[in-house]
């Protein structure tokens, strides 16, 4: 059984900063890729930034140069580092593993942006 537990929501004023963090843990096993999507009220999810084994990363557009993943897979943890926040970021933020073929999810974490 593997479990991805995120951390780091919360609310904040446009313009601050957030981190979170999410941390799989169940069995011993190899992540190939760990990341995050998002999911707005009304939209649908979209991936933020993924970040491979190897240390490729993948960022969506509208986050360029405004966040940074990072991973520690020692520890099968993948962290996000999100600056210049913007009222359009509010969201529920969801981490994600891939162990081939399959992938896991977290609960979810919410980040709201106040205007």
């Amino acid at each position: 059984q593997v479990q991805l537990v995120e951390s780091g929501g919360g609310l904040v004023q446009a313009g601050g900063s957030l981190r979170l963090s999410c941390t799989a843990s169940g069995s011993d096993f190899v992540i190939h890729i760990m990341g995050w999507y998002r999911q707005a009220p009304g939209k649908q999810r979209e991936l933020v930034a993924s970040i491979k084994s190897g240390g490729t990363t993948k960022y969506a557009d509208f986050v360029k140069d405004r966040f940074t993943i990072a991973t520690d897979y020692s520890k099968n943890s993948v962290f996000l580092q999100m600056n210049s926040l913007k009222p359009e970021d509010t969201a529920v933020y969801y981490c994600y593993a891939v162990r081939q073929p399959t992938t896991y999810w977290g609960q979810g974490t919410q980040v709201t942006v106040s205007s």
